[in-house]
């Protein structure tokens, strides 16, 4: 069994405020993960490298965004269920906030010349994020031909606005069926796991509670977070995986806003630090204000954290079950297909003229050269300014 570093545990304090300080400069998704690795192993010793890492497999195979369910992770293995609570909320906290206000600036300037030209260079920018992301998805997901099978199928089943929810199902199915014969369970060592039973029926208990009054006095809110809610169950692969999950149901199903505010969004995701999902907080802020910025916020990350605190204790056996890696194999190609077709809908949306087609080329060779996605999007914010009017 593995043993935590030797050290004294964290308090919830300390968690919450070296989360929060890390949470701050979260640029980048799950590249943050190493920044949680040096912090919680090598600085802090509250973790060993092989506990760690484990951990961060058990955030890999399940649906969320990964910096995120690592830091729930640390906070887990060093003080249980609370830790877990503590360093989540810290390292998402400085993204929230910062989303909150810059929602609130945007609904009050995004009629003005200047901010409107700025957010219509930046879809060409954010179209580039995405494909990019399409591509990072592929390259490690597509080997072999069974994997472009179910990435063709997903796109063509989202092409034809077959629900992606359905689309992930079916390729989840498919992926049993096609890799039975190509992957063979891991094996994984066990590790220390506190008892999360009851903090889990707690929280299971108060998040049913919150939805059946939503249910019974609020139907447009229960509805609100129950699509994000369920947005986030369904987000395999990191916080990317979300977008068209989120586009479909967002503009296309309800209409609650047009592609163009969308995309805006999904940019005003990439200036502040944390996951991509952050974007649920301007959508919420959007649709009902203060409160359902903060209610769409707790229902796109509280899957996350549920599946965090009660999965690790039976991360053993799902290394070890093989039907559940082809399954999750096949959601992982599927993804492909889906960040591939929203993409082709975004691109669709956009007037593209030479300044968009420049800046579109432009964030797409930066991306293939490893800069950093907040310079990419700073950029291209200076760069709209100057170029679209």
């Amino acid at each position: 069994m593995n043993q935590i570093a030797a050290l004294p545990p964290p308090s919830l304090l300390e968690l919450f405020r070296s989360f929060f300080r890390l949470g701050l400069t979260a640029f980048g998704g799950p590249s943050m993960v190493a920044y949680i690795r040096k912090m919680s192993v090598d600085q802090k010793g509250w973790l060993d490298q092989e506990t760690f890492n484990n951990g961060v497999a058990l955030c890999q195979m399940i649906p969320g965004a990964t910096a995120m369910q690592t830091a729930a992770f640390v906070g887990l293995q060093t003080k249980g269920a609370p830790g877990a609570a503590a360093s989540f909320i810290g390292f998402g906290l400085p993204a929230f906030l910062l989303m909150l206000g810059i929602s609130a600036v945007y609904t009050v300037t995004n009629r003005l010349p200047f901010v409107v030209s700025t957010f219509s260079g930046l879809q060409a920018v954010i179209i580039a994020i995405i494909a990019y992301a399409a591509l990072t998805f592929g390259r490690s997901s597509l080997k072999k031909w069974r994997d472009f099978v179910i990435a063709g199928g997903a796109a063509i089943l989202f092409g034809f606005r077959v629900n992606p929810i359905w689309v992930i199902l079916i390729s989840g199915a498919a992926g049993w069926v096609l890799f039975r014969s190509k992957l063979s369970a891991n094996e994984t060592k066990s590790q220390k796991v506190w008892s999360t039973t009851k903090p889990l029926i707690v929280i299971l208990s108060l998040a049913a509670l919150g939805f059946l009054v939503l249910f019974l006095f609020k139907r447009d809110w229960f509805n609100l977070a129950a699509l994000f809610f369920r947005i986030d169950l369904f987000a395999f692969g990191g916080g990317f995986a979300s977008v068209p999950l989120m586009y479909h149901e967002v503009v296309d199903v309800r209409h609650w806003i047009d592609s163009a505010t969308f995309l805006n969004g999904i940019a005003l995701g990439q200036i502040t630090p944390g996951p991509i999902v952050i974007t649920a907080t301007f959508i919420g802020y959007l649709l009902k204000g203060f409160w359902g910025a903060i209610l769409a916020t707790i229902a796109i990350f509280l899957p996350s954290f549920i599946l965090v605190i009660g999965i690790a204790p039976y991360f053993n056996r799902l290394c070890t079950s093989a039907r559940f890696s082809h399954i999750i194999k096949g959601v992982l190609c599927s993804f492909v297909g889906l960040l591939l077709t929203v993409t082709i809908q975004f691109a669709l949306k956009v007037q593209w003229d030479i300044s968009h087609i420049l800046l579109a080329v432009g964030a797409m060779v930066a991306l293939l050269l490893k800069v950093d996605i907040l310079w990419v999007v700073v950029a291209g914010i200076l760069l709209s300014v100057l170029l679209i009017r």
